[in-house]
């Protein structure tokens, strides 16, 4: 089992910090260089390597900092917009770290922005920006199709797979849940739950693939209260990918 510990950075995000073996961390999308230095100094830890699911800036803003000082390697997608990748990884490939008792399968997962990657073990996955409690990322780059796949798939792990990702969204995307499933009891106690995790200033993330199945209208396609709500709106075509689309485009202007 894993020892993961969010370090909040920046409006919403977090820093995933891998406690690793001999008193080593790994790090997964430094958005900021400041919350990792504290940590490491608080306690007493070396880095040893830094995971980039994708090149957005408040994913990527810390790593030249802590590369200037501990220069470790940094494993992520290649691209011209990120000069901060030393170790390309790419859809198959396995990143097997000394320091840390499990290996990650490389998934790309297009439809945020094209490099986006997600770091899979045996019951955990980063997955950046593409899954949120309740919701799912933006589209930025690529088809809606493409994010549609990569929702999928994250949604097709073992549901006690815990999902970490990168921001603390899960407050902000259960109103949008809630709309597109009234009578789900799921969404109801998950509103609760947020509500009291935040009021003890606790993260709501990780989260469980079986709970995202239950309130993440994005894993929950073929709803009948999900497509008649989108059929109102015109939506003729109610296959999986064109209800995820149009669910997208309405959370867009929900």
């Amino acid at each position: 089992m894993l020892n993961i510990i969010p370090l909040p950075a920046l409006d919403d995000n977090y820093i995933w910090a891998i406690h690793g073996r001999e008193g080593t961390l790994v790090i997964v999308d430094p958005g900021e260089a400041g919350p990792v230095r504290k940590y490491l100094r608080q306690t007493g830890l070396r880095l040893a390597a830094i995971l980039c699911t994708h090149r957005h800036h408040d994913h990527v803003d810390g790593i030249a900092e802590l590369r200037g000082v501990y220069n470790v390697p940094v494993y992520g997608r290649s691209h011209p917009a990120n000069p901060h990748i030393t170790h390309a990884r790419r859809e198959g490939d396995r990143l097997a770290l000394d320091c840390l008792p499990v290996i990650f399968d490389i998934w790309e997962l297009p439809g945020h922005l094209d490099d986006h990657i997600a770091y899979v073990a045996p019951g955990a996955a980063f997955c950046g920006d593409i899954l949120f409690g309740a919701g799912c990322g933006k589209n930025f780059e690529g088809s809606l199709h493409q994010l549609f796949e990569s929702v999928q798939r994250l949604g097709r792990l073992p549901g006690d797979t815990l999902l970490y990702s990168a921001h603390e969204y899960t407050e902000y995307n259960l109103p949008f849940a809630a709309c597109c499933g009234p009578d789900n009891a799921a969404i109801r106690q998950r509103i609760e739950e947020t509500r009291t995790l935040l009021a003890a200033g606790r993260p709501t993330v990780p989260f469980t693939v079986a709970l995202e199945k239950a309130t993440n209208p994005f894993l929950r396609l073929d709803q009948p209260g999900i497509v008649a709500k989108l059929a109102a709106q015109g939506l003729a075509d109610h296959s999986p990918a064109s209800v995820f689309a149009a669910l997208r485009r309405w959370r867009d202007s929900f």
